[in-house]
């Protein structure tokens, strides 16, 4: 017998199978999809098998299997398909796409086992022979006490044994050690199954089928109780004895979620993110392998889980950008869950109280099914929304928080509510500038300036990593006039601080996040009403539940607004509505403020108004007149290089040949990257746009192809990009 097999260099030269010998001792053991070591060359590494056969019909000798690395982690055929998809579409090798569905330390290229064991002492000896040995050794009374306790509790955990009479007995073999291995999650939680839908709700459960692959879309406001029919669909595909996948988008939302789920399946969920150990991933993956769990949340990796028979997927949130792999393999984990449940002929339900609008146009043409959650489960109102014009706050000398947000958050800190403030900008000051000669504090290896940190009295720049102490003193002119310009969390912290003496107020971004389960820290202190304002990025913007928040601020509604993107507005609308879904979510009415230089922007008024559709509309049109999404398909090639001359030469070569060989389709640039320089690697770009494929995956599968062995040029295309 014969394996072929796939192996771990990730060089896409290296991108075939190699055959190799079975022996006689792994004929009944090795399977496809199995780890095993292999020599290579002459040395010795890991690979994956992609198939077996009967016969070799090449006249080399060839090699044999060394080993099978793991009998136990075995990437199933569902998921061996899914690799070759990957490969297709996002033009990466394969090794690569079989590296991104397994956690770290269970990567072909890994050797290190993570697995925890805890030593158990049990007799060796039957329970007369053990009596017997006890009449004859009175003296030895620790031993005899270990055997007593054997006799009555068939086993002991080592550590709660002396270590010299202990190995006395093990020397003799009246007793032996058994080691085995242990998870390091487990719920302690009672399970408490307490979920009632109600008529809305209950609607929209029913007309999700079973056993059918569509894709439904669940349009739901926020607070209008999406989880409870996402718990109440799971439990549905546990009855019909299947398993369920849940995905959601940040490490932020995930405690909250998971202490419900916990709280309905007990011990019958894994929980799969990158904010868990590499020890605690090896144990959740290997608690799905085996079977031992049926419901599986996590974020995007997870979308890969090993699950077998699924019965249902849910994606909540599906309108995040999270849920798309920027670096190789570039995939979209919606499409690669749109495969898997096609695969299983189960349901996929994509959740949002602000769709994409990609999501949504298929939904109004029939390709998705729509579904609607219109009012709040909990029968409270949306939050009443206020849009500040902050250019009339500058002149009343308010630069960052205006009359009203002051007011009103005076008022809750009275009535102890809380708060949330949001603005998407971490650090304390994003421009450090000399008043006296101009200078500014740029990255030397970047386009950008370095983002000021007071709190570590550092410069840092936000893409490379590259950090400067702050001094007082101007690098340039020696002067001590530099002015911090801009406004970031820090600052906008120091500044609540000094408003509000009394109020608690607790900051959450990629600064305060750091450590392990800072996340949810973080959160659960917020809930407990430890602090009475919760400020921060992007992060505490969706999926959060906070009974007593009751007013929510937006301090820079125009930042995201204003890049130069096409998906600016859409970008905008989303994080904006989804914060302002904090607000009000119990008896206790809420209100928003949002802070703009741009109070008339459709855009904000929409959101204002809660208006989805009116804002859909608006821009789809915009999207329709310039030729992007839904309506073209884009794809993206970045050409990077430490030599700008030969840069801008290869990218019109690239240029050039996709004119040449794709007719169905607009090509735009090279043009420089929005980030022209980062790590001292400058960047350019091509952007097609199409609405026919044709050849255009071979054209780039080529071009992909003339770059592969080029050390001085490099070339990443992504054929689903989420912005150019």
């Amino acid at each position: 017998m014969y394996a072929n097999v796939l192996i771990e260099y990730n060089v896409k030269s290296l991108d075939k199978c190699f055959t190799y010998k079975i022996p006689d001792k792994f004929k009944n053991t090795i399977k496809p999809g199995m780890q095993v070591i292999v020599p290579f060359g002459k040395t010795i590494c890991n690979g994956f098998v992609l198939s077996i056969s009967d016969t070799y019909n090449d006249e080399y000798e060839i090699k044999s299997i060394y080993q099978i690395k793991n009998e136990e982690i075995v990437l199933n055929d569902e998921l061996l398909e899914l690799g070759k998809y990957l490969k297709e579409t996002t033009l990466c090798s394969l090794i690569s796409a079989y590296e991104a569905m397994l956690p770290s330390d269970i990567k072909v290229r890994s050797n290190k086992d993570h697995n925890k064991y805890v030593s158990y002492i049990l007799l060796n000896w039957s329970a007369y022979d053990t009596e017997k040995y006890i009449e004859e050794h009175k003296r030895s009374k620790k031993q005899i006490a270990i055997l007593e306790e054997l006799i009555e509790f068939k086993e002991i955990l080592k550590t709660n044994i002396s270590g010299t009479s202990l190995n006395d007995l093990l020397k003799i073999g009246i007793v032996r050690e058994e080691k085995r291995q242990v998870y390091r999650i487990l719920n302690n939680d009672k399970k408490v199954d307490n979920i009632k839908l109600n008529e809305e709700q209950e609607q929209v459960y029913n007309r999700i089928l079973f056993d059918q692959n569509t894709v439904y879309l669940l349009h739901g406001i926020t607070g209008s109780g999406k989880t409870e029919v996402y718990i109440k669909l799971i439990k549905k595909a546990l009855k019909l004895k299947k398993t369920a996948l849940l995905l959601v988008p940040e490490i932020s939302l995930t405690a909250q979620i998971i202490k419900r789920f916990y709280n309905v399946f007990g011990n019958d969920i894994a929980v799969l993110h990158s904010g868990l150990s590499n020890g605690e991933k090896q144990d959740e993956y290997l608690k799905i392998i085996r079977g031992e769990v049926s419901v599986v949340v996590g974020t995007r990796s997870s979308s890969f889980a090993p699950l077998t028979n699924i019965g249902i997927i849910i994606v909540d949130e599906e309108h995040s950008e999270t849920y798309k792999q920027e670096n190789n393999p570039r995939y979209d984990a919606i499409e690669v869950l749109k495969k898997r449940s096609a695969y299983h002929n189960c349901p996929l339900v994509l959740g949002s109280a602000t769709p994409s609008l990609d999501s949504y146009a298929r939904a109004t043409k029939g390709v998705y099914q729509l579904l609607e959650l219109k009012s709040r489960a909990k029968k409270s109102i949306l939050p009443i929304i206020h849009l500040v014009n902050m250019e009339d706050e500058y002149k009343k000398r308010n630069m960052i928080i205006s009359d009203l947000l002051k007011e009103l958050m005076a008022e809750r800190l009275k009535n102890h509510e809380q708060i949330i403030l949001l603005l998407n900008r971490r650090g304390y000051s994003p421009i450090l500038t000399c008043s006296n000669c101009g200078f500014t504090y740029k990255c030397p290896h970047c386009d950008i300036n370095l983002t000021y940190h007071k709190t570590s009295n550092h410069l840092r720049c936000h893409y490379c990593g590259y950090t400067v102490l702050y001094k007082e003193k101007c690098p340039n002119c020696g002067d001590e006039a530099l002015n911090d310009l801009g406004l970031g969390t820090e600052k906008l912290e120091q500044e609540i601080n000094k408003l509000f003496k009394e109020a608690r107020i607790i900051r959450m971004d990629a600064d305060t996040t750091t450590k392990k389960n800072s996340h949810e820290d973080i959160i659960n202190k917020f809930m407990n009403h430890e602090y009475d304002i919760l400020l921060g990025t992007q992060m505490i913007s969706k999926g959060l539940d906070f009974p007593l928040v009751t007013l929510v601020g937006i301090i820079n509604a125009d930042q995201t607004l204003n890049m130069p993107d096409f998906k600016a507005n859409e970008r905008t609308f989303q994080l904006l509505s989804q914060t302002s879904g904090r607000a009000g979510r119990s008896d206790i009415p809420g209100e928003v403020v949002i802070q703009t230089m741009n109070p008339t922007d459709y855009t904000l008024n929409c959101i204002k108004d809660n208006n989805y559709a009116m804002f859909y509309k608006h821009e789809m049109i915009n999207r329709k007149n310039m030729k992007y999404p839904p309506y073209y398909f884009l794809a993206t090639i970045k050409v990077t290089s430490r030599d700008y001359e030969l840069l801008s030469k290869e990218s019109l070569k690239i240029a050039s040949y996709i004119k040449r060989e794709y007719k169905s389709g607009e090509v735009l640039g090279p043009t420089m990257a929005l980030m022209y320089k980062v790590n001292n690697y400058f960047n350019m770009q091509i952007i097609i746009k199409y609405r026919k494929l044709d050849n255009l995956y071979q054209v780039l599968k080529t071009i992909d192809e003339m770059y592969i062995l080029d050390k001085k040029i490099n070339v990443e295309i992504d054929t689903r990009p989420k912005s150019i």
